[in-house]
């Protein structure tokens, strides 16, 4: 199987010199290829692809030694490649009938990460394998960079990426043949319903609190966001002061995700069998209908759930169960949540008057009380054995 470790970069003040050079080098090669092909289409109805710019690398590294030639080749054949996605997405969804948006130019703020697609081939893992305390990757044009290496890396490293966020640096490591860690089976099974009052419900009745660290640094986050408001535009000022603002989101999904590797791991070793609700979070958290002139009923009602929904991070805590029982063996299920909030898992009678208050349950026609998340996690727990019988009787 395949995983991704990140790690903290300690670099020395020049090699954030080098670091913050190579990423400005590689966000103009991306726009230059991007104006490429934009210009060729425009101009004489050409399509540029990968291979022909790939091809011009040669030219242009000659052409600026000092510059685009300091990098490693490949790193910038996987900008070139990374432009190409950028496209192919573009036209796959517009053939599909969506309504995509064309390739944009990157600004100093939205290139972020510059890739090696190889260990060895313009960078190294492990560079110093000899150091008595310290880990080391070495990258072209950059030198060996220390890291702050808080957990051994398993399997063979293929790709090396190097992204910024804000002030900090990291490495990310692309593994493969990473070994399975398979729990013990406990023969345990259960449905979980994601909330906002509570993060994670289980058909066993144990609620895991939802932390909601962007409520909790609202206060900071606003005042800070205030002060940038305040500071001219282009001014030293004005770019410390979005520094702040930008530590402080990352402090948060720092603590975001720290608190889903927790619960999801506490739920891996718990359970064999874990069926989830097949959210479409992108739908739920669209905003209200309505215009400027008539903005409709309940718009900052909306708002507010939109904002919970998301500081919950239910979308980050299931990518993150998913890895994690892929990692230990356990199986996950995801259900149509279509009814299941409002059917007793007794009788089955389904209706929207069996849900009471957000919280409450009970059921019309038996008479059946619980809490609402609990029996909803274990509809999605029945609904998930029913599909997993299924497939195994095919």
């Amino acid at each position: 199987m395949r995983r991704a470790y990140k790690f903290l970069l300690r670099p020395t003040s020049r090699q954030t010199v080098a670091l913050v050079a190579c990423l400005e080098e590689h966000r103009q090669l991306y726009n230059a290829a991007l104006e490429h092909r934009r210009t060729a289409y425009r101009m004489a109805g050409a399509k540029i692809r990968y291979g022909d710019q790939s091809a011009e690398l040669k030219h242009i590294r000659g052409d600026d030694p000092g510059g685009q030639g300091r990098w490693s080749f490949s790193s910038q054949q996987a900008t070139l490649r990374r432009l190409d996605k950028a496209f192919a997405a573009f036209f796959r969804r517009r053939k599909a009938g969506q309504t995509p948006g064309y390739p944009r130019f990157k600004g100093r703020g939205w290139f972020d990460t510059v890739e090696w697609p190889k260990d060895g081939d313009g960078c190294r893992w492990d560079s110093q394998p000899g150091h008595p305390t310290a880990t080391f990757v070495r990258l072209q044009g950059i030198g060996h960079v220390r890291v702050h290496r808080h957990r051994p890396v398993r399997g063979r490293v293929k790709t090396i990426a190097v992204k910024r966020e804000g002030r900090r640096w990291y490495v990310i490591l692309s593994c493969e043949d990473v070994p399975a860690e398979s729990l013990p089976a406990t023969g345990a099974v259960a449905g979980i319903d994601l909330g906002v009052a509570s993060l994670v419900t289980t058909s066993d009745g144990d609620h895991l609190a939802n932390p909601r660290h962007l409520a909790a640094s609202a206060d900071r986050l606003a005042a800070a966001q205030r002060d940038l408001a305040r500071k001219k535009r282009g001014s030293r000022r004005r770019r410390r002061a979005a520094a702040r603002v930008a530590a402080l989101h990352a402090k948060i999904r720092r603590q975001r995700l720290d608190g889903a590797h927790k619960a999801a791991l506490r739920l891996v070793r718990d359970y064999d069998v874990i069926a989830h609700e097949a959210l479409r979070i992108t739908n739920m958290t669209r905003s209200a209908k309505g215009t400027a002139e008539q903005p409709g009923r309940g718009v900052a009602a909306k708002a507010g759930l939109n904002r919970s929904i998301l500081d919950a991070g239910w979308g980050v805590f299931l990518r993150i169960l998913a890895h994690k029982a892929e990692s230990a063996g356990r199986e996950l299920i995801a259900v149509n949540p279509a009814g299941t909030s409002r059917t007793c898992p007794r009788c089955g009678h389904c209706a929207a008057g069996n849900r009471v208050t957000q919280a409450e349950f009970r059921c019309q026609g038996c008479g059946h009380q619980a809490h609402a998340d609990v029996n909803a996690a274990i509809n999605f727990l029945r609904a998930g054995l029913a599909l997993r019988d299924a497939a195994q009787a095919a």
